[in-house]
């Protein structure tokens, strides 16, 4: 067996302490006893309980619900329609209209939808912010049920529709609870981005609907508090979950084809 170059192991560790030490700083400050980050001076829960407190910062998070679980739920049956179709009509076209929005940076999108809106006068809150997150949403929707169609037995399918089920009834009985995991797999990989998304929520909100990263980032131009540090452990912690279920119920969710 071939021994790995110690300097392999090193540069390893420095990748994973740049990725991950700045996380960690986060969520040990969302504890420290002090408003200041500067050092660390005691053990508190008062952070989070001020976090728990502030209005502001529930109705974002009230907002960044409500559009997480819209945009959720209409890209999962949109999206497992696109993925269904690319699975089952070889057209070159659909893939690229399914899953252009994954590819376009999210500036250009936010952009170009905010353009969108503007054309078809359609005021900024929280109806074009569900409408932008639907959009960039039903691409990967798409691709977690089309690898979870490609590991499918169609053979089951077939036998379906031998014993004179409709191609309806195939897919409700038979294809639908095959790949119901990366269906849930899906509508959870669509929740997580919908509820962390920035750029394209930055361009496409109006007045008086503030999400969760918005609200950060208001609160992060004046001074990084722990009270941030806070909000901020939380959300990790919530992505971190819909992450790790999503990759179970769909091992290849992670993983674009």
């Amino acid at each position: 067996m071939n021994r790995r170059s110690p300097w392999l192991w090193l540069a390893s560790l420095f990748a994973y302490a740049f990725l991950y030490a700045p996380l960690v700083i986060v969520v040990a400050y969302s504890f420290n006893d002090s408003r200041l980050n500067a050092e660390w001076v005691g053990f508190t829960f008062d952070w989070y309980q001020k976090l728990f407190h502030n209005e502001k910062m529930l109705t974002a998070a009230g907002n960044s619900l409500v559009i997480g679980l819209t945009a959720s739920a209409v890209s999962t049956v949109l999206g497992t329609m696109a993925g269904y179709a690319m699975y089952r009509y070889k057209m070159r076209l659909l893939p690229v209209l399914v899953l252009a929005p994954i590819a376009i940076p999210e500036i250009l999108m936010g952009v170009s939808l905010l353009i969108f809106f503007v054309m078809l006068n359609i005021t900024l809150g929280m109806v074009s912010i569900v409408l932008s997150h639907i959009a960039f949403c039903i691409g990967f929707v798409a691709i977690v049920v089309r690898s979870r169609l490609a590991g499918m037995d169609e053979s089951l399918t077939e036998a379906a529709r031998d014993l004179g089920a409709t191609p309806w009834q195939a897919f409700r009985l038979v294809t639908l609870p095959l790949i119901m995991p990366g269906v849930v797999a899906g509508a959870l990989m669509a929740f997580t981005l919908s509820i962390d998304d920035f750029v394209i929520t930055f361009f496409t909100a109006g007045v008086g609907s503030s999400t969760l990263p918005l609200q950060i980032y208001t609160m992060v131009k004046i001074a990084v508090t722990p009270e941030v540090n806070a909000v901020s452990t939380l959300l990790m912690l919530l992505t971190l979950a819909l992450i790790l279920i999503a990759s179970k119920l769909s091992p290849g969710a992670l993983r674009s084809q």
